[in-house]
């Protein structure tokens, strides 16, 4: 039997993300060969247009089921139509609607993915203003697939840890907390969460790369708490948590400074930084090239990958996107599925 098809989710149709979706399946046909759009088939045919310019438009084929996406022709774009019909939501702006829209889409994958339909989900990117206007709990991708990935399973949240990776060819860093307030990160950094982190990492790097991946641990503090002159967080709570990690085999090192580790990472001392709050893990990797990174979702019963950027609000409807990220997003989700 073939693998089933990888699903793309819409993403915010008020963004981007319908067009670097029309743009990956324009400019990488064979990279995006078995893949298709879960998401709106009047949305994809505007993107299509607007990336398309003078030239005629790359087709769009309207699928009844997802299997359909193995026989797709080259040359063409296959839509699953799982959002409300209607006219395509204004671009440029926050809007409950295309909220609603981007929400339902990936629900649908996520629904999928669980079910055995599709090998897994890209995620084109939401914005979440948009999907708290639309009423939904969640702040974003990850929280929302958390949330169906422990109803799947029965499970309580707690349950269900998830823990954000972002990749490219040069680094990866995994978060302790992903999407809270700075004042709630630095709460964040427990013994549990610090465990649950690299236990989480460990494991799934561990199919990932077919080894125990090298993992550093970023301080908290300026100079990992300079032995304590300016915080404890290190001794009190990161050092204990890599101890208890590495009693259980995990290889993990640290805390090490926090402005010098991702270096060491990128030099190849390390496999992996697990970085102790959003911005801390995202900036370095973020500052390698926007166009070559990919967001990762550990400890999920799925495959998820995401391009690493946003909506881009301001460039939207101009066909001027860079589905770099996409592309390359569908790569990695590509040997996850492996």
């Amino acid at each position: 039997m073939p693998q089933p098809p990888l699903a793309l989710t819409l993403g915010d149709p008020a963004g981007i993300g319908p067009e670097i979706l029309a743009k990956s399946f324009r400019d990488a046909p064979s990279q995006l060969a078995g893949c298709f759009v879960a998401g709106d088939v009047a949305c994809i045919r505007r993107a299509a247009a607007w990336v398309a310019g003078a030239a005629p438009p790359l087709p769009v084929v309207v699928l009844d089921e997802p299997q359909e996406a193995l026989d797709a022709p080259p040359g063409c774009i296959p839509v699953l139509q799982v959002v409300d019909t209607g006219e395509p939501p204004p671009v440029g702006r926050v809007d409950a609607r295309a909220g609603r829209m981007a929400a339902q889409a990936v629900l649908w994958a996520a629904r999928a993915a669980l079910g055995g339909r599709v090998a897994g989900l890209v995620t084109a990117p939401l914005n979440k203003e948009a999907l708290a206007a639309a009423g939904l709990p969640y702040p974003g991708h990850t929280e929302l697939l958390q949330a169906e990935a422990a109803a799947h399973r029965g499970v309580p949240l707690a349950d269900m840890p998830v823990r954000m990776m972002l990749a490219n060819d040069e680094l990866r860093t995994v978060l302790v907390s992903i999407h809270v307030s700075l004042r709630d990160a630095l709460n964040a950094v427990t013994p549990d969460n610090v465990g649950t982190t690299l236990r989480i990492t460990h494991e799934s790097l561990s199919r990932s790369l077919g080894r125990a991946p090298r993992i550093a641990v970023a301080g908290l503090n300026p100079h990992a708490g300079e032995g304590g002159l300016f915080g404890r967080e290190e001794i009190d709570v990161i050092v204990p948590a890599i101890a208890a990690a590495r009693a259980k085999g995990v290889d993990a090192h640290g805390p090490f400074a926090p402005d010098t580790v991702f270096m060491r990472a990128r030099k190849g001392e390390f496999d992996v930084v697990v970085a102790m709050y959003h911005d801390q893990g995202l900036i370095p990797v973020k500052y390698l090239g926007v166009e070559k990174g990919v967001n990762v979702t550990l400890g999920l019963p799925l495959v998820r990958t995401s391009p690493d950027h946003g909506t881009a609000f301001d460039i939207a409807g101009t066909g001027r996107a860079d589905a770099s990220s996409l592309v390359e997003a569908v790569r990695v989700a590509r040997q996850l599925q492996r």
